[in-house]
């Protein structure tokens, strides 16, 4: 077998999945990530954060010198890799079948068929299956009744069928064949438990043929028409794929531990579930037709935070879980030598004060989105209210999860202004019941303590801590979540001030990162959700042009398949952190809609009566849209989600 040539650009990777979990496919043609059978699950493929030895499969030529193409197959998550080459061209077809099986036993396939296009090519095989994030090495047998094997460590069992022949080498499987054009050889990878009997091949033409049609049928339903038509389409897909269908639970990326900076020790583990991506994650899904999706993934808030509101998370596992204890693997060296590689995150523990204020916005943004009016969601609503009268002043860790102390973090209480402001709203439009008036006397009372604390005069700027002086770009939500009107001169400054200090080459810091913070050097990429956040204020603006302009960089900062992933590094030109990255595609989806609707405002205007500031209408106040479930449209913004309030927040 040829030497396998690195892949180790984040970007190089592909994403495949099934609903319940995903694997990440390098141009090379190796899956080099892949947790079965949940997104949370140990990995039995874990080369991404090591070496092949940790576990992976790659099927490709068995000579080097091959060009490489991929695309997905239209609307789909099928990936096709193309090797050309002068002997001839051959596809790789990797795809994971996103079905249950009817017999309620828990599977999932991982499905690549190699196909022939051009002359004759001889391929390789490397299998090498490594369970618990590549410490355990399978006991591997042969099947007794057809082609293929069976690996087994522990509660794990997995089987690969193929009509072509299987050899052990020093603990891993490996094959060589050729391949001639109009042929084609399925490779069928299945995870079952180990204890129950072995699980019926399935068919992988057949499977083919079902899968593109199901993603075709989803993708459908996507009712945005705009000039971002297919880079909105593929985020929403990514989505999708980070949805872990039995709960509706989205996690906020498949893998854990790709590093913020390379060789850096700011490694996380993001395969779980932010309460902070709710809102802006519901009104995408709705925004865009998917009200299934959306209500579904409102059901998981309420159930996620659902009891004593003081024991509120800011992540849950992807069932809910809440136990989500954070270890180091000292075997995994880690991508390009990132260590530590971690699995769990100890940020599930942190007070984080914003996240009450995402709940109760998200809630109340599916109310008004058309989801119908969910007694329970209201009950936890009010004890939500309850106990966040009492901590809203208190210290917390803050939206960036700082490991360093709790401070009094500016959109913190913004985020608590919010949950009073939404509270409010829906005792008014006759959403529930509840205080009115005093939930009215505390947003005052918080909106006031922001300008006079969280605004530094000096800078004509609002700043990360109170009566600090340091910016940070969560501040860019400020208008965006309707605490001020975006041309209040207070968020003029702001913004100006960002883009001053907190902008490299175009793009968004999260904050300075000049710093050094929990005793780690700061330079880190940019953050990329923050850089549609400035697209998304320059809409506000009436800065168009700049915003078009930002964004469509944004849209060049994309691998070839369309995926972003949390950050981008502009010295080295590179994507860092997990990948994909649900918060920095729901990002994408909603900037791509506000300047949609900013471009066409006559047309896309909803005629919702409290969409615009005391001032001035706002470009993404309100987006029209229809939608095939019959079900009433959105009508809050996108982003200025309730501009009104901002002018006077003790007045209603």
């Amino acid at each position: 077998m040829s030497q396998r040539p690195k892949v180790r650009r984040i970007e190089d990777y592909a994403l495949i999945g099934d609903c319940e979990t995903a694997a990440l496919v390098g141009r090379d043609g190796s899956v080099d990530w892949l947790c079965w059978p949940r997104f949370d699950s140990p990995a039995c493929f874990a080369a991404l954060l090591g070496s092949p030895e940790n576990g992976r499969w790659r099927i490709a030529p068995k000579d080097d010198g091959y060009h490489v193409t991929r695309r997905y197959l239209g609307c789909s998550l099928v990936l096709e890799t193309v090797f050309s080459g002068p002997d001839g061209e051959v596809a790789v077809i990797d795809f994971m079948p996103p079905y249950h099986d009817e017999t309620g036993i828990d599977l999932s396939d991982l499905v690549r068929i190699v196909e022939g296009r051009r002359g004759t090519v001889a391929m390789c095989v490397d299998l090498t299956l490594r369970f618990d994030y590549g410490a355990s090495i399978p006991w591997v047998e042969k099947l007794k009744d057809e082609p293929g094997l069976s690996a087994v460590a522990g509660p794990d069992r997995v089987i690969l069928r193929t009509p072509v022949p299987l050899h052990g080498k020093e603990k891993c499987t490996t094959a060589e064949f050729t391949i001639e054009a109009g042929s084609r050889i399925p490779f069928v990878l299945t995870h079952q438990p180990s204890h129950l009997p072995l699980a019926e091949n399935i068919d992988a033409e057949k499977s083919l043929t079902q899968t593109l049609s199901g993603w075709k049928d989803w993708s459908a339903r996507c009712n945005y028409q705009g000039p971002w038509r297919e880079a909105v389409m593929r985020s929403l897909l990514t989505l999708k794929a980070l949805t872990y269908r039995p709960t509706g639970g989205i996690v906020a990326a498949p893998t854990t531990s790709l590093p913020e900076r390379i060789g850096g020790p700011r490694n996380w583990d993001y395969r779980y579930c932010w309460i902070r991506d709710a809102t802006l994650t519901l009104l995408s899904l709705m925004h865009t037709g998917y009200y299934d999706e959306a209500e579904a993934w409102r059901h998981w808030l309420v159930r996620a935070a659902a009891g004593a509101p003081a024991q509120m998370q800011m992540m849950y596992g992807i069932a809910g879980e809440r136990r989500l204890a954070e270890w180091e693997v000292p075997w995994l060296p880690g991508y390009e030598g990132s260590r530590p590689v971690r699995v769990g995150n100890a940020a599930a523990t942190q007070l984080q004060i914003d996240v009450y204020g995402e709940l109760m916005d998200a809630l109340y943004q599916a109310r008004e989105g058309g989801l119908a009016f969910d007694k329970t969601a209201w009950g936890l609503q009010r004890a939500v209210t309850d106990h966040l009268e009492r901590v809203w002043p208190e210290s917390d860790e803050g939206i960036w999860e700082v490991r360093g102390g709790r401070q009094h973090f500016t959109f913190s209480r913004v985020m608590a202004w919010v949950a009073f402001d939404r509270a409010v709203s829906s005792v008014e439009k006759g959403h529930g019941t509840g205080p009115l008036q005093h939930w009215r006397e505390i947003r005052a009372k918080i909106h006031t303590e922001i300008c006079a604390r969280g605004f530094d005069a000096q800078q004509n700027s609002f700043v990360q801590v109170y009566d600090g002086k340091a910016l940070d770009a969560s501040l860019l939500l400020l208008p965006l979540v309707g605490f001020l009107p975006a041309d209040d001169p207070r968020i003029i400054g702001t913004l100006a001030a960002i883009r001053e200090k907190l902008v490299v080459d175009g793009f968004v810091l999260r904050y300075d990162t000049d710093e050094t913070r929990d005793g780690v050097p700061g330079d880190e990429g940019v953050f990329l959700a923050c850089s549609f956040w400035l697209v998304d204020n320059l809409i506000l603006q009436g800065k168009q042009d700049e915003a078009t302009e930002l964004f469509d960089r944004l849209l060049s900062l994309r691998n070839d398949l369309g995926l972003l992933s949390e950050e981008y590094d502009p010295h080295n030109r590179c994507q860092v952190g997990n990948f994909p990255q649900a918060f920095s595609h729901v990002a994408l989806i909603n900037s791509a809609l506000n300047l949609t609707r900013a471009q066409n405002p006559a047309t896309q205007r909803a005629q919702d009566g409290h969409g615009a500031t005391a001032t001035a209408p706002s470009p993404v106040e309100t987006f029209l849209v229809k939608t095939s479930s019959g079900k009433k449209p959105p009508v809050e913004s996108l982003s200025a989600r309730n501009p009104d309030r901002a002018a006077d927040p003790g007045s209603r």
